[in-house]
């Protein structure tokens, strides 16, 4: 039996086509009130997923906001959460790299320190919470 050969082209928009599926693009509108996150997985998950690993183990430590949940038996998930822990969104991250999920992150507005223990500066306490359209910005609340 032969089988047809695919030529490159085809094969590189099937590469491109699957990259595109597994990143996520936030929808600004579903996360209105975003104001906090938690990664939950199972750390026998993490030991087969080496970039979601170094994610959980080395970054969530330096993101304000954003804290690990081991739940047995899960895969790993980003669960955005609004300001009464409302859950807004969860994003896969068993098919995404430890860049990838840095990347989306910090897109989502969550504040990064250069060290664990740096204090957060005071205009970034609230983040990634944002005032909504058209009101005014209430640094004060």
């Amino acid at each position: 039996m032969h089988l047809p050969q695919l030529s490159l082209p085809p094969l590189l928009l099937l590469a491109a086509l699957a990259a595109a599926t597994t990143t996520f693009r936030p929808d600004w509108n579903r996360l209105q009130g975003l104001a906090r996150a938690r990664v939950e997985t199972c750390g026998g998950q993490l030991n087969r997923l080496k970039e979601v690993k170094a994610f959980v183990t080395q970054d969530i430590p330096l993101y304000h906001n954003l804290v690990m949940k081991h739940l047995p038996g899960a895969d790993p998930e980003l669960v955005l959460l609004g300001h009464r822990f409302e859950e807004l969104e969860r994003i896969p991250l068993s098919d995404m790299t430890r860049e990838e999920i840095n990347a989306l992150v910090q897109e989502l507005g969550f504040y990064r320190k250069a060290a664990p223990d740096e204090p957060v500066p005071p205009e970034y306490v609230r983040a990634p919470a944002r005032p909504a359209e058209g009101s005014p910005d209430r640094a004060d609340l």
